[in-house]
């Protein structure tokens, strides 16, 4: 029978098509062999066999009824199959030399076929040219519409990847908070490719080293959804051993576990967990640290995960490692700053009677970090006391050490008993050295946070509860408010004075008169400014809330910050201040005038011994007497009068003797045949405290006696009598 090309290919397609399973089966194996790529995965495997299978039958039927390469209609799923094969992450080039190799196996059987039909050579190669001309345009065909879509759909996720990248930028990272940011992730990745995730963050920080076996204590941090669709809690017992995790619970994952070998290796991967369930292990790593893993649970969508969506996990989980490492670095700094703060402000108010106090420090919002306000209660001799509020400019670490080295300065200054306009002088030329010292370091300092010029406010209030009086002087801060007993608020008008570390301009008191109930408020201006009123608003809220009834001092605190701070964190730090004064009465208070006589020493002696009998502190008798003897005897004799005495009984004995001169007595160490200098040495062993305050005129001499007496001679030692030159 004489054959031509094309009915010579068309009765080979014939004989092969009854076989076409077995030709199919041939392919199938030929490919698992060379490219095990497309095998890998079950529904990839399935996809594969199928368009082997399509492929096998349109070719023989296309050359059994000798239909034009060109009219050959390729699978209708092959566009899709190449879509998918994109979206799986498999390269484009499996997919064309899945095509020549399957050609390239059809061809082999058709020419196998011809041999057998005829024997004439003729035929026989006109055929094979014609097959290899027609099963080439065929593949052309097919693996240009296969590109194509294949191409579409490699662009179509590029431009989906590239929106999640950017939308992570966006979505993720907005706040410094950890686990705000880590569910930040968790809902960024379920809105996009994931069914569940959770995001677990190592407890302690390991440094710049990878975390060691052994040490994975995580916290959940993170987690969504909860329980609606979420993987089977079989799968995940059986193969990390992890029961359910609560938010904010503390976990361990077993050693060689997939999260611990990412904790530990630092590497990406991606597991099945079932049929239809699968997760990627992605670490959180940033500036070469491992912060924690992410969890991607991937169990409603058909296609389990590939190699493409690990990348995209990747990408948005290293971007989420550094807003967490943002969060977490300024989280930790933020703690270190309000540490040092709070370590600096005063624990608890000292013991004293002048006045009942309530305090509040609030730090700002998390944004500014912390600042540089404080308080402080200075108890002073004669039963007085300072109330103390600042501000130092700017926030964090550089602003709190400033306030620390300022409150400092402060209670020395204080110490001293200076008036209030010369200790914030004093005070202003601390400053001035300060950002003298810090103008100096700018130049050999990288942190940006420590340069700049340092500024202060201050305000300094001295009561005195026996004159019921109060000194102020302000350095550019805001003005006090006090409330009497009727209920009435009202802003007191101090001399306006420059903030501190401008120089050269004087600082101005003023003294008002505080009866025994009176409250006043002392704050910064962090309690008073806000984004919705200005300070007058401020005041005039501040006022309105000291006037409302409390049960206490404390209560009263609370009130203010309520009504004028906002819910979460006030915009600036906030110092608060409350005091209510109390008084001295007559009956706590004995005051003499003493003529610059020494006669007059022994009356003085005399009128102290009855006033301490009134009192019922006889066993002070013979002590207090040798301190005022002392204290009276040196004003005599190096004062000038007037000369005055003055007893207070309060949580100590005090003894005051005032006179009009400004030598200051200094204590020395008398020698063996001195006849004086003794006397301020035993009034130091035989009191608590001793020193001197300076007054516009004059100056005072106090002493402070506990109000239990010393033994005084019952042991030497008491008295380090041995130690006192001249003393036998």
């Amino acid at each position: 029978m004489d054959f031509t090309a094309d009915s010579l290919l068309s009765r080979a397609a014939h004989e092969l098509s009854p076989r076409a399973d077995e030709l199919i089966h041939d392919v199938e194996q030929h490919l698992r062999r060379e490219i095990p790529e497309l095998w890998d995965e079950p529904d990839i495997a399935r996809m594969t066999g199928e368009n082997v299978a399509e492929h096998v039958i349109a070719i023989l039927s296309g050359i059994e009824h000798g239909i034009e390469p060109r009219r050959i209609d390729p699978p209708a799923g092959d566009a899709e199959r190449a879509r998918r094969l994109a979206q799986r992450g498999k390269p484009v080039t499996a997919m064309l030399r899945a095509f020549r190799l399957g050609q390239g196996r059809i061809i082999d059987r058709l020419l196998e076929e011809l041999p057998r039909l005829t024997s004439d050579v003729e035929p026989i190669n006109a055929a094979t040219r014609k097959l290899i001309a027609v099963a080439t345009e065929y593949m052309d065909r097919t693996s240009e519409t296969g590109v194509l879509a294949f191409q579409e759909e490699r662009d179509r996720q590029v431009q989906w990847w590239l929106s999640v990248v950017n939308e992570a930028s966006v979505r993720v990272g907005t706040t410094l908070d950890i686990a705000r940011t880590a569910q930040e992730l968790a809902d960024l990745a379920t809105d996009h490719f994931a069914d569940a995730v959770t995001v677990d963050l190592l407890e302690t920080s390991p440094g710049d080293e990878a975390p060691a076996k052994g040490t994975l204590v995580v916290r959940r941090v993170a987690q969504r959804p909860v329980t609606d669709g979420y993987p089977e809690t079989t799968h995940l017992g059986a193969i990390y051993g992890e029961s359910s995790v609560a938010p904010q619970q503390l976990h361990r994952y077993p050693d060689g576990s997939p999260p611990a070998r990412a904790l530990v290796t630092g590497r990406p991967s991606r597991h099945h967990l079932g049929p239809s369930a699968s997760v990627l292990l992605v670490p959180l790593c940033a500036r070469g640290t491992t912060l924690g893993v992410a969890q991607f649970f991937r169990h409603h969508k058909p296609d389990a995960y590939g190699d493409e969506d690990l990348l995209l996990a990747q990408e948005v989980a290293a971007r989420a490692a550094v807003a967490i490492d943002n969060a977490r670095r300024y989280t930790h700094a933020r703690a270190t700053a309000l540490t040092l703060q709070r370590s600096l402000l005063p624990r608890s108010t000292p013991a004293q009677s002048a006045v009942e106090v309530a305090c509040r420090y609030l730090p700002a919002a998390a944004q500014l970090g912390v600042g540089g306000d404080w308080y402080d209660v200075i108890p002073l001799s004669g039963a007085r006391v300072a109330l103390v509020v600042g501000d130092v400019v700017g926030h964090g670490i550089h602003a709190a050490a400033t306030m620390g080295r300022l409150r400092t300065a402060v209670r020395t200054l204080a110490d001293i008993d200076l008036p209030p306009d010369e200790l914030l002088t004093h005070l202003d030329d601390v400053v001035i050295r300060l950002a003298a010292e810090v103008s100096s370091e700018v130049s050999a300092q990288t942190d940006t946070e420590s340069a700049g010029d340092i500024g202060a406010t201050c305000l300094y209030a001295v009561y005195d509860p026996v004159a019921g009086s109060c000194t102020l002087a302000r350095a550019g801060h805001v003005l006090p408010v006090v409330m009497t007993r009727d209920g009435t608020a009202d802003i007191l008008e101090l001399p306006a004075g420059p903030p501190l570390g401008l120089g050269g301009l004087p600082f101005e008191t003023a003294e008002i008169a505080l009866p025994e109930g009176s409250l006043i408020a002392l704050y910064t201006d962090g309690l008073i400014e806000a984004l919705d009123h200005d300070i007058e608003a401020g005041l005039t809220r501040l006022c309105h809330a000291l006037a409302q009834p409390s049960a206490s001092l404390e209560a009263t605190c609370d009130t203010v910050l309520e009504a004028l701070l906002p819910a979460d964190r006030p915009h600036d730090d906030v110092a608060l201040l409350l005091a209510r004064t109390h008084a001295l009465g007559d009956r706590q208070v004995a005051t003499w005038d003493v003529d610059a006589n020494p006669a007059e020493v022994a009356r003085a002696r005399a009128s102290v011994s009855k006033q301490l009998t009134k009192w019922g502190l006889e066993e002070l008798d013979f002590t207090t007497e040798l301190v005022v003897s002392e204290l009276v005897t040196n004003a005599i004799r190096y004062g000038q009068p007037p000369i005055q005495l003055r007893l207070i009984h309060d949580r100590t004995l005090m003894c005051e003797v005032a006179d009009a001169g400004s030598t200051t007595p200094h204590l020395r160490r008398a020698r063996v045949f001195d006849e004086g200098g003794r006397g301020l040495f035993l009034v130091a062993q035989l009191t608590e405290h001793w020193g001197t305050r300076h007054a516009r005129r004059g100056k005072t001499v106090w002493a402070e006696c506990a109000l239990s007496a010393p033994a005084l001679f019952s042991d030497a030692a008491a008295l380090d009598v041995e130690g006192i030159p001249g003393v036998v």
